[in-house]
């Protein structure tokens, strides 16, 4: 789901910076708000963040012979409220564009609008329709919903490019597929796969980590943290089984990646000059890999690095302007 540079145009990626800027500013206040309730926001925010980093490294194959993941924005969304998990899921995509090259600088964004602003938010007042009489169901269905709601404004997005965006010959300059082939496409494998992942990983972990049993309504925080922190050693551990599915997921395709997909389906294969002339930037560790390094060791070492990095962070941000106040 992550886009891509140069799919959307500069004047897509303005228009979504513009509009994520704002709500970024209210997440700062209402989690600064919070923090001074529970002291454990501040780590809850570093975890978080490594668990929607660690989440999005497990690539699954989908029909197409293509690749999809989860996010975990939703459950973040019921562990400790929306606007936390919208700063959280926003931290985890900037550090995966910036070093390790997974969605665009330019669609950062547009990429947090889909996924830490469309999806937990939506998500989240789904589940507020359901947690009093059927909490369970309504953690599945928030995330199911929350994230093809989020698939679908990816589609969107790069569906309007050729619409937005073309030569005086009417060619795309930048993502070539209009919203005919864009939204089936992105749906098409939410709705039938990932929205069940992302609904029984969200469920699951809820479970797993809820923090009294004398209910089965998830609430807010105080959250157990120690299972959530073993949760995220597991995910470390396990984070190599993501290099198991083969195959670029849909939309995230480099230049010579599309020009083959558009002849594989009989579309012409004009490379948008957008795209060709657009903006360059090799991150330190492209696709969660460190040179030297057998590719399992190094994809484990970036899942523990984005952990570290996200604790200390959050530590140096919220306690420091905490202790100012």
């Amino acid at each position: 789901m992550h886009i891509p540079e140069n799919y959307l145009s500069p004047q897509t990626c303005g228009v979504m910076l513009a509009t994520v800027a704002p709500v970024w500013y209210v997440s700062i206040k209402k989690v600064d708000a919070q923090i001074k309730l529970h002291k454990e926001t501040i780590p809850m925010l570093g975890l978080s963040s490594s668990l929607s980093f660690l989440i999005m490294m497990f690539n699954l194959p989908v029909p197409g012979g293509t690749t999809a993941h989860a996010v975990g924005a939703v459950l973040l969304a019921i562990l400790s409220g929306p606007w936390a998990a919208c700063l959280s899921v926003s931290v985890a995509l900037l550090l995966q564009s910036l070093l390790f090259g997974d969605g665009g600088i330019l669609a950062f964004g547009a990429n947090c609008f889909t996924m830490a602003v469309v999806m937990p938010f939506v998500g989240y007042g789904i589940y507020l329709l359901l947690k009093k009489h059927a909490p369970k169901i309504g953690a599945f269905l928030a995330a199911y919903v929350g994230v093809n709601a989020a698939a679908l404004a990816t589609a969107i997005l790069l569906g309007v490019q050729p619409l937005l965006f073309h030569d005086a010959a009417r060619q795309p300059l930048y993502n070539p597929y209009p919203l005919n082939i864009t939204i089936p496409a992105m749906m098409s494998v939410h709705l039938l796969v990932i929205g069940f992942v992302e609904g029984i990983f969200t469920l699951s972990v809820l479970s797993f980590v809820k923090r009294s049993t004398q209910t089965d309504t998830f609430t807010l925080l105080p959250v157990n943290t120690r299972r959530l922190k073993f949760i995220l050693i597991g995910f470390v551990l396990l984070s190599p089984l993501g290099l198991l599915a083969s195959g670029t997921a849909w939309g995230e395709w480099d230049l010579n990646e599309l020009v083959k997909t558009l002849k594989d389906n009989h579309l012409p294969t004009h490379k948008p000059q957008g795209m060709v002339h657009g903006l360059s930037f090799h991150s330190l560790f492209s696709d969660y890999t460190i040179p030297g390094l057998p590719i399992s060791i190094g994809y484990i070492l970036c899942g523990i690095t984005a952990i570290l990095v996200f604790l200390l962070l959050y530590r140096l941000l919220f306690e420091r302007r905490n202790k100012n106040a």
